[in-house]
C-alpha cells in the first residue's frame, strides 16, 4: 500500500515516536510510506531514511499551502491511505483527501480531550479512528463526534529487544538506588505528586535518589520553575533531580532500581510500557493508562491519584524487598513483549489499513 504519515507537530514525543517506529516497520514489510512533516523538527529527521521525493515540507503557518500542496501530493502519489496523528492535522489531512479525490481517511487519538461537535461534518470521512487505549475509546465514543462503529483500539507499541538489551547486565549490587519517573513537565503528570512522596521517603531513608527524567514544553518553562521551587521548598536539593530529556531513554531506564508513575490522568502511558520492557518494578497510580496497561499485584502496583503518602508507602515496600521487585520486573517485561510489542501495533494498524482500503 501507498501510505502518508502526517504530523506538524514540532516536538518530539509519544505520538511521534509512534509515528516513527511505524513508518519504520510498514517499509519493513514492503509497503511504501511517504510523510508530512515540518522541516527541521525532530520527526523530520527521525523520518529521513525516507527515500527522495517521498517527504512533504510542511509549513508551520501557511494552512492553505500546506492543503493545496497536500492534495497534489497524494494525487501525484496514488496514496492510498492518509494517516493524521495530532488533532491539529485532523482538517489538513480531511481536506486534503477531499480534494484530492482519492485516498482514505485514517485518524489516531493519542488523548483523551473531548473533539470538539464542529469537527463531526468534516470528520465523517474518516474510514476509521485508532484509539490507543480503551479509555480514549470510551472517551471518543461518550463524544459522539465520530461514529462508533469507526473507533478501534490499537495499543501503542515498542521495540520491547531495544530495552531488554539495555537492561541486561546494567546494574549490580553496588549501583546507588535511583528511583524515576518519565514524561514531559506538566501538572497533568503529577511530578509534584512524585517530589512530595520522594520526601516522605527521604525524610528517614538514606541512600536513595529521585529523578525526574522529562522536558518543559511551555513557552515560558513554568512548569519546570514550578517543580524547582517546590524541591526547594522541601529542601531536597540532594535527593531529587531534574535531568531534561533523555534520547537514550532504554539507557536510562537501566540505571533506575524503580520506576514510578504519578500521573493525574494518562491516555495511554508509553514510559509505563518502556519500563516493563525494561523489567523495572513499577509504581502507578491509578490513572485511565495505568488501570488498562498495569495489572496490580501482578506486573505492578497500582496507588490512588494524587496520594503521596500512598505513592511513597508502595515505593518504601518495593525498596524494602528485593525479591518482590525482580518478580514484578519478570512479569512485567513479559507482558510487555506479550501486549505491546511494535510488531503486534504494526500488524493490527495495517489490518484497519487495509480493512478501509477495502471498504
Amino acid at each position: 500500500m501507498r501510505i502518508l504519515q502526517v504530523c506538524s507537530v514540532i516536538t518530539f514525543g509519544g505520538g511521534e515516536r509512534h509515528l516513527a517506529d511505524l513508518s519504520h516497520a510498514l517499509v519493513d514489510l514492503g509497503h511504501e510510506v511517504y510523510a508530512a512533516s515540518v522541516p527541521g523538527s525532530p520527526l523530520w529527521a527521525e523520518l529521513s531514511f525516507l527515500p527522495e521525493g517521498r517527504h512533504f515540507a510542511l509549513s508551520p503557518r501557511h494552512y492553505l499551502k500546506n492543503l493545496r500542496g497536500l492534495a497534489k501530493f497524494v494525487r501525484a502519489n496514488g496514496i492510498e491511505i492518509v494517516h493524521a496523528h495530532a488533532a491539529r492535522d485532523y482538517h489538513l489531512a480531511a481536506l486534503a483527501v477531499k480534494l484530492a479525490s482519492r485516498g482514505r481517511l485514517v485518524l489516531t487519538r493519542h488523548t483523551l480531550f473531548p473533539l470538539k461537535g464542529i469537527n463531526k461534518p468534516l470528520l465523517s470521512g474518516a474510514g476509521r479512528v485508532i484509539a490507543v487505549s480503551q479509555a480514549v475509546a470510551e472517551s471518543l465514543r461518550q463524544n459522539g463526534v465520530i461514529e462508533s462503529s469507526k473507533i478501534t483500539v490499537v495499543h501503542n507499541g515498542i521495540d520491547t529487544e531495544r530495552f531488554d538489551r539495555s537492561r541486561a547486565g546494567a546494574r549490580d549490587g553496588d549501583a546507588p538506588v535511583l528511583v524515576g519517573t518519565v514524561g514531559h513537565l506538566s501538572p497533568i503528570k503529577g511530578h509534584d505528586v512524585f517530589v512530595r512522596a520522594a520526601a516522605l521517603i527521604a525524610a528517614h531513608r538514606r541512600g536513595v535518589h529521585f529523578v525526574v527524567i522529562g522536558e518543559d514544553k511551555s513557552p515560558e518553562m513554568d512548569h519546570r520553575r514550578s517543580l524547582e521551587s517546590l524541591i526547594a521548598e522541601l529542601r531536597l536539593h540532594d535527593a531529587v533531580s531534574i535531568s531534561g530529556w533523555r534520547d537514550d531513554m532504554p539507557a536510562a531506564l537501566s540505571s533506575l532500581t524503580l520506576f514510578v508513575s504519578a500521573a493525574r490522568s494518562e491516555p495511554f502511558g508509553l514510559a509505563i510500557v518502556e519500563a516493563m520492557a525494561a523489567g523495572l518494578p513499577i509504581v502507578a497510580t491509578a490513572s485511565e493508562g495505568g488501570q488498562e496497561i498495569i495489572e496490580d499485584g501482578v506486573t505492578g502496583r497500582l496507588v490512588p491519584v494524587d496520594d503521596p503518602e500512598a505513592l511513597a508507602q508502595a515505593v518504601e515496600e518495593l525498596l524494602d524487598d528485593p525479591l518482590e521487585r525482580a518478580r514484578l520486573g519478570r512479569n512485567a517485561s513479559l507482558a510487555a513483549r506479550e501486549r505491546f510489542s511494535l510488531k503486534r501495533m504494526v500488524t493490527d494498524t495495517e489490518q484497519v489499513y487495509r480493512e478501509v482500503v477495502a471498504s
